[in-house]
């Protein structure tokens, strides 16, 4: 049994590791917030520049920034803000939790929410350390302050009841990430890369639907 997601914030901060991270399990929950008036800014540490096999860093970097912002746009976000760090290298960057306590301290919110932080998903499934770093670094830094904070994985604590219009934003937003989707699965079209992959992430039933969240911490 999960409980219902706090409703009671303006802004939300989505801080993750790559471009795409917010399309693989939380796209259909912000499609609902900025739905509902809410404001959602993300926040990449990196551009995923080594993200696409065969692409030189230096190109594939500006592609994906625009196919995040074409994403995000698809779910009401306009606002994104990125940190410049090295894709790949997170874990091993000494200024990430200083970029990350500068873009909070520019940003305001009362809700922050993450990717999944553990070290496997499922049996078999592990996880990319940019994510367990951006986690990490974000736990230790809002440890004893007022602000939610939240992953999605798995475990959950919380849900966010989603409309199927929501549900449908997402698919849209994760198919904006066409370049990197079609070298990732090229025998796939794009589309029903993005479909699978959203239906997979919302728990869908006959009464509802519903995106999944954990609390990591609440002062």
């Amino acid at each position: 049994m999960t409980l219902p997601f706090p409703e009671d914030w303006n802004h939300a901060l989505v801080v993750v590791a790559h471009p795409d991270d917010p399309e693989y399990g939380m796209a259909a929950a912000v499609a609902k917030w900025t739905r509902e008036g809410k404001r959602v800014t993300y926040v990449l540490a990196s551009s995923g520049e080594a993200g696409i096999e065969g692409m030189d860093p230096e190109e594939a970097g500006p592609v994906r920034e625009e196919e995040q912002r074409r994403s995000g746009a698809q779910v009401g976000v306009r606002e994104l803000v990125w940190l410049d760090l090295p894709d790949g290298d997170l874990a091993d960057s000494p200024t990430l939790d200083e970029a990350l306590r500068q873009v909070l301290d520019a940003y305001p919110a009362e809700v922050v929410v993450t990717t999944y932080g553990g070290p496997e998903f499922e049996p078999g499934l592990p996880n990319q350390p940019d994510h367990i770093a951006v986690n990490e670094a974000l736990a230790e830094i809002l440890a004893g302050k007022s602000v939610w904070l939240f992953e999605n994985g798995p475990a959950p604590t919380h849900h966010v009841l989603v409309e199927d219009e929501d549900v449908q934003a997402a698919i849209r937003a994760l198919a904006e990430h066409q370049v990197y989707l079609s070298v990732l699965d090229p025998a796939t079209p794009v589309k029903t890369q993005a479909r699978a992959q959203v239906y997979r992430s919302v728990a869908r039933s006959r009464e509802d639907n519903r995106v999944h969240f954990r609390l990591m911490d609440q002062s």
